[in-house]
């Protein structure tokens, strides 16, 4: 099944590609490696996401902020070199804006993990990092950045 069809059957809709928020490629491709950079939750219908996980942010809400993470690297993907030449996630770095006390990162980003494993079944899953960290960008709740092998 191609990559277009995997993503309808998971009902997944690729919203358009964020335009970088400063002085850097949205992905550099290095021989058969993608690397994306650090993408926040795609904006659905005005809703946007923002706060400390585990303060102004629940587990389910980020949950839902870093499985759009994962979509928006999806999106930069296409819009960059297109989906068709990625063969595999593999390798994750995500960051958590996180409360003080707040230590479930790894199950924050299990739902991007999730949602990459899904859309790529046959690589086996990918390596990745979860960090708490004291304060993101716009203060969003969750930032990951990716790289990809491609074909």
């Amino acid at each position: 099944m191609n990559i277009y069809d995997r993503l309808k059957e998971l009902g997944i809709t690729l919203p358009p590609a964020p335009a970088p928020g400063g002085l850097y490629a949205p992905v550099r491709v290095v021989g058969k490696l993608a690397f994306v950079s650090g993408a926040g939750p795609a904006v659905i219908n005005g809703r946007t996401f923002a706060g400390k996980v585990g303060a102004q942010v629940g587990l389910e809400e980020a949950c839902e902020a870093a499985r759009l993470c994962a979509v928006n690297l999806l999106s930069i993907l296409e819009d960059q070199i297109g989906l068709d030449k990625v063969k595999s996630a593999a390798k994750i770095l995500a960051f958590v804006q996180s409360a003080p006390g707040f230590n479930d990162q790894p199950q924050v980003i299990n739902a991007a993990s999730q949602l990459l494993n899904d859309v790529f079944p046959e690589s086996g899953g990918h390596a990745r990092a979860a960090i708490g960290a004291a304060e993101l960008p716009g203060s969003l709740p969750v930032e990951i950045e990716g790289i990809f092998e491609l074909y």
